[in-house]
């Protein structure tokens, strides 16, 4: 099983912005510090606030924040909200198979996809950003500590 791009780039984003509280992040930062496109990440984004993960104020001094704790925004939640499509073969959308009846291949993929999900259940993203050995992820993304907060590194 492969989580598609969008997948990725939610759970990065929510990484970046969750690192960067309590500051506002921007779209143009997160793409930067990923080296990603800005208008997919546009898009995003706004799926992002539609499911109440993230707020998004515009205008000049807007920005991204998480809409809630860290802790309570489930990663395997994430997955479901953002993959449009979560069949491992064509017999889970109702397509058709000369042996779908007798099959076990699709039970034992099903187990597969539902335990897959259970250890994503597992961790939020308070798990993903949570560094006790110094902030690494942040430091990667160019976020320097400012006192106990991390703000993005200027760039020339």
């Amino acid at each position: 099983m492969r989580l598609t791009r969008y997948t990725d780039y939610a759970l990065r984003t929510l990484i970046y912005v969750g690192l960067h509280e309590p500051r506002q992040s921007s779209i143009a930062e997160i793409a930067r510090a990923y080296g990603i496109s800005e208008s997919h990440l546009t898009k995003v984004v706004h799926q992002l606030g539609r499911l109440g993960l993230i707020r998004t104020i515009r205008g000049r001094g807007g920005g991204l924040r998480l809409a809630r704790a860290p802790g309570e925004i489930v990663v395997g939640a994430v997955v479901r909200q953002t993959e449009d499509d979560l069949a491992l073969v064509e017999c889970f959308s109702g397509g058709a198979c000369a042996i779908t009846a007798p099959c076990r291949l699709r039970r034992i993929l099903g187990e597969a996809l539902s335990a897959f999900l259970a250890v994503l259940d597992r961790y939020t993203l308070a798990d993903l950003i949570e560094d006790p050995e110094g902030r690494d992820i942040a430091k990667l993304l160019g976020l320097h500590q400012d006192g106990d907060e991390f703000a993005p590194v200027a760039t020339a």
